[in-house]
């Protein structure tokens, strides 16, 4: 499965019965919630990252995507944004990058 693929499946969602799909019911709580839910996520994921078990950092990797592509479509931002803006910075300097932001 790709991140299209999952990102796919997760607009598919949108709109579904919140009984029958956690996703569903994820997107029916908003925007800010879903927030939430990948915040957490990300701090479990860099728990694991911090204890050095491997296994559980994938696991915990996994678990980041599914509530970032989530958190993304609540919001109306689709995949392809996020990837032509990482396009957008490639051949770029990091650094360069971050002082174009400030």
């Amino acid at each position: 499965m790709t991140l299209n693929d999952l990102f796919a499946t997760i607009q598919s969602r949108k709109g579904a019965d919140p009984d029958t799909s956690w996703t569903a019911k994820l997107l029916a709580k908003g925007p800010a919630k879903c927030a939430e839910k990948f915040g957490e996520e990300a701090i479990e994921a860099i728990i694991e990252a911090a204890r050095g078990d491997k296994q559980a950092l994938t696991s915990e990797a996994a678990d980041v995507l599914y509530h970032l592509l989530v958190m993304l479509a609540a919001s109306d931002v689709t995949l392809d944004e996020v990837l032509t803006e990482l396009g957008n910075r490639q051949g770029t300097s990091g650094l360069a990058e971050k002082a174009a932001r400030q």
